[in-house]
């Protein structure tokens, strides 16, 4: 009987186990299956393109904190985890739940137009947020709302020529290597196309450009296969701040030393975005040299074209965020782009910028 008992025991010990995972598991589809339209909120279906980087998950906050049942919405959200198939197929659905608007994050340019259309058969506003499509049917979207990207490059390219010129640094001793980037995305187009023709026209080296996806580990990955293939980079262009804090990992551990004094052997680092709180200290110490800010505090702005749309107004087609430029490095104090001056700031954390 003892070991009948002890069996017994054991056998109804995995049963509760098995029990528990199955509504583990069951709970999971259940918050999922939960995502669906409310007849008594507005509901925004918002197809985010992944978690790539810090940027992208204070993208999705923003948007999370913007459309609450508390302020009259219902927001649906679906993470394509950085694959356009899943991203369509996201869409698919909200169009099958009937929301009221949807808001897309596209993880590329390219590809949407079949997905688009069939949307806009369906009656649905698309806000597009971040990215841009590719696309000639400006109809296909109601309003985009995101950075200028290449203008972000154009002022980086700006404040590069601005430094080592201070500094009396030959343009043809600035040997770049730029880590791009996810490819055929708008930010990379955009960032990349202002290097490169700041490259042209000032006359630097511009020796390589490889994508770092906008990861850390992409980055770092990148950064330690440069070194090995040049032995005179001074500068790194990083897309971003965790492709930044990558490559800087990449140069300490392979005995190099980052900051901005070129003419001793350093290596000079700058980024994109400026919501990554190690990105940010990297600034203050002057490891990372200069952030081109890429605002990521969407949900307002998207609310606010949402609130114009339900109103019958027609918003602008293509929305514009204000971004910064932040360095710990005294040299410059502004820079000018088109005519137009942007002073450069001290780099400030996240909790500074949300308050903006």
């Amino acid at each position: 009987m003892n070991n009948y008992a002890k069996k017994a025991t054991i056998l109804l010990l995995l049963l509760v186990l098995v029990a528990g995972c199955g509504s583990s598991r069951f709970k999971e589809e259940k918050t999922e299956d939960e995502e669906v339209v409310s007849e008594d909120l507005i509901n925004v279906g918002f197809s985010q393109l992944g978690a790539e980087s810090d940027w992208r998950n204070t993208n999705t906050i923003s948007m999370q904190e913007a459309f609450t049942a508390e302020k009259g919405y219902n927001l649906i959200y679906k993470n394509g985890q950085q694959k356009q198939t899943n991203q369509i197929t996201a869409i698919r659905t909200f169009i099958q739940q009937g929301v009221d608007y949807i808001v897309l994050a596209p993880v590329t340019e390219s590809g949407w137009d079949t997905v688009l259309g069939e949307v806009k058969e369906a009656g649905i506003p698309v806000i597009l947020v971040d990215r841009r499509v590719d696309s000639s049917d400006k109809t296909l979207f109601a309003s985009w709302v995101g950075s200028d990207f290449e203008l972000e490059g154009r002022k980086m390219a700006a404040w590069i020529k601005e430094y080592t010129e201070s500094k009396n640094i030959d343009p043809a001793d600035l040997h770049i290597v730029n880590i791009q980037g996810t490819l055929g995305s708008t930010a990379q187009i955009g960032r990349t196309r202002a290097l490169a023709n700041a490259a042209r026209e000032n006359g630097w080296d511009l020796m390589a450009e490889v994508s770092g996806e906008f990861t850390e580990n992409k980055g770092r990955e990148v950064m330690a296969a440069l070194l090995k293939r040049f032995n005179n980079i001074n500068v790194v262009y990083c897309e971003n701040d965790n492709e930044a804090i990558g490559a800087i990992d990449a140069i300490e551990s392979s005995g190099g030393k980052v900051g901005s004094n070129i003419q001793k052997g350093e290596i000079m680092v700058v980024s994109f975005d400026g919501v990554n709180e190690k990105s940010i200290e990297y600034a203050k110490e002057g490891k990372i040299s200069c952030i081109a800010e890429c605002n990521p505090l969407h949900g307002p702005r998207v609310k606010a074209l949402i609130e114009m749309l339900e109103r019958g107004e027609t918003p602008d087609k293509y929305n514009y965020v204000d971004e910064k430029m932040y360095s710990s490095i005294s040299e410059v104090d502004k820079i000018i782009v088109d005519g137009k001056d942007y002073y450069i700031n001290e780099p400030v954390s996240m909790e500074e910028l949300v308050k903006k």
